[in-house]
């Protein structure tokens, strides 16, 4: 490999960031770790400058560290899958209806929803936000609708020759549209992104859907591409619906046999994950198989991160264990705790304890006190995720429970 500096094991690295369920574009991403990385450096006292990606990525960057005398070159990719979110987000109202009846039947009647609360119950809360959100709206516009009829159906003239009566049943369900409509363009709830993203993940009862399936072959070649470069690390990093992908995408890679023998280290860096939100499901048989096998898998380093300050991951619930998949030569994941409360000012957890969305991002910010989680040395300094987090005992607190009504797995 490339590497020969002292007292360092990267000097190049590329990294794949595999985003969750999000419709924005891969520069919010880059404009993201822009910020935050200054921040981080700032604080921390190292340099770290981005700049214009070096690879054949479509959407990248490339950062240059100068952490003590150590100096360090990564290239970042993001595994773009945007658009797969926009389409199954592009669904009316009535749609949006009939997706929030049919998710709540799949995890109500699957049984998955009362044992996900068994583990954390920040995720559960967070999966009937937007339920309760939505009935709410629906609700206010049926009542608002029923005023508007009533309300001139008491009137005491007619209208352009039309018994009033008649034409508030009439204009009734326009006014319920149109407030429902003005809920759904207005969503600053977020209730119809997050129930797009729930129905998402449940609409085939925890299989992938084909576009997905299609999506993650085309990523597990640019990492089998990035596993025969000049570099010391491939580190793959998986946010939230994205840690589920990356285990599936990793599993197939090494399964197939497409890791070199003279491949630079390969490591998994999975971020504020709900993975139990799809392997409960009773045909999430594909990811149960990846989770198993991943676990006792030899040629990787799988480093699991959550804080139980962020209300929606599974916070410190191992994936592997919890989904009843554990497999007797068990290896991974390490799951250790950002702590939220402990690695940022009591002033800045104070501001941003009621922010949830932003919470769960926090993993890719920067930290006030950062302890051995620190995003931008682990994605562009000199030490590799093995070598970091070596000897690294899990966090306490660490959920292994098998709580898991469906274990089986795919053959």
């Amino acid at each position: 490999m490339s590497s020969d500096l002292s007292g360092q094991d990267v000097g190049r690295r590329r990294v794949m960031y595999v985003p969750g369920y999000d419709p924005v574009h891969p520069r919010k991403y880059r404009e993201r770790y822009r910020r935050e990385c200054r921040k981080q450096a700032d604080i921390s006292g190292y340099e770290i400058e981005m700049g214009p990606k070096h690879s054949d990525a479509k959407f990248g960057w490339s950062v240059t560290s100068q952490i003590a005398t150590h100096k360090t070159q990564a290239d970042i990719e993001v595994m773009y899958w945007a658009d797969i979110v926009r389409a199954s987000m592009g669904t009316g109202i009535a749609a949006t209806y009939w997706q929030l009846l049919r998710t709540a039947w799949i995890y109500i009647g699957s049984g998955a929803l009362f044992r996900l609360a068994r583990l954390r119950k920040g995720p559960v809360i967070a999966a009937l936000y937007p339920v309760l959100v939505l009935i709410a709206q629906l609700v206010f516009a049926l009542a608002a609708g029923w005023g508007f009829a009533f309300g001139v159906a008491h009137a005491s003239a007619a209208l352009i020759g039309i018994p009033l009566t008649v034409f508030g049943l009439l204009m009734a369900p326009f006014v319920v549209w149109g407030i429902l409509h003005w809920f759904k363009k207005h969503d600053h709830l977020l209730a119809y992104y997050l129930m797009h993203d729930y129905a998402f993940s449940a609409r085939l009862r925890g299989a992938y859907p084909s576009a997905q399936e299609a999506r993650m072959a085309e990523f597990g070649q640019r990492i089998a591409q990035a596993l025969e470069e000049d570099v010391d690390e491939v580190l793959v990093v998986g946010h939230s619906s994205g840690a589920y992908i990356a285990v599936s995408m990793l599993a197939d890679l090494i399964r197939a046999g497409r890791l070199p023998k003279a491949a630079p280290k390969l490591a998994l860096l999975t971020l504020g994950h709900v993975v139990p939100m799809v392997s409960f499901l009773p045909k999430a048989q594909r990811l149960r198989a990846d989770l198993a096998y991943l676990a006792e898998c030899e040629q990787i380093t799988w480093v699991d991160v959550t804080a139980p300050g962020d209300g929606c991951s599974f916070a410190l619930c191992d994936p592997v264990s919890v989904s009843g998949v554990a497999p007797k030569g068990k290896r991974w994941p390490l799951v250790i705790s950002a702590a939220f409360t402990q690695s940022l000012k009591p002033e800045t957890w104070a501001a941003m304890r009621w922010r949830f969305f932003e919470l769960h991002f926090q993993y890719l910010n920067a930290f006030d006190a950062p302890r051995d989680y620190d995003y931008f040395q682990i994605t562009a300094g000199p030490i590799s995720l093995a070598t970091r987090f070596q000897g690294r005992a899990p966090s306490k607190s660490v959920i292994e429970v098998a709580v898991n009504r469906f274990t089986d797995v795919a053959a």
